[in-house]
């Protein structure tokens, strides 16, 4: 189980997040960051399902809002574990913005990083408890 990147982009396909676990050139970046939007924004949220198989890999995403938060995995890993890791993500995001959006990514994106950082560590799950999470954020945060 291992992620090779996470992307979060608004409808637009404005990259609002990004963290690579692989080596990858600039120019491969742009092109992925293209090619994953236009993969997942046009699919139909009710009838199409949240994996969406990508070169040889696959890409679990799900919609919150106008972000799809998307990572790509290796084609053997389980889907759902990732879509659960996702959600744990979000669920972090809004406790520690309370009720996040675009802009809290934006303007305060060092502490996205730092909470992706805190549940993903070298593209894998670190930490699955949201109290352990919040805990840690809180320490970093009283440090500034």
């Amino acid at each position: 189980m291992c992620l090779r990147f996470i992307l979060v982009q608004n409808r637009q396909g404005k990259t609002r997040l990004a963290k690579w676990y692989v080596p990858y050139e600039d120019e491969e970046k742009v092109k992925l960051k293209g090619e994953v939007h236009r993969l997942i924004a046009p699919r139909d949220q009710r009838h199409q399902s949240n994996f969406v198989e990508f070169r040889n890999y696959k890409i679990v995403y799900r919609r919150y809002a106008g972000l799809f938060f998307c990572v790509c995995v290796d084609a053997n890993d389980n889907e759902l574990s990732y879509l659960e890791a996702i959600h744990f993500f979000v669920e972090v995001l809004d406790a520690f913005f309370g009720n996040v959006c675009e802009l809290d990514l934006v303007f305060n994106f060092y502490k996205v990083y730092a909470i992706l950082d805190e549940v993903f560590l070298a593209g894998e799950v670190e930490e699955t408890s949201k109290n352990i999470v919040l805990t840690r954020l809180d320490h970093l945060d009283k440090l500034e």
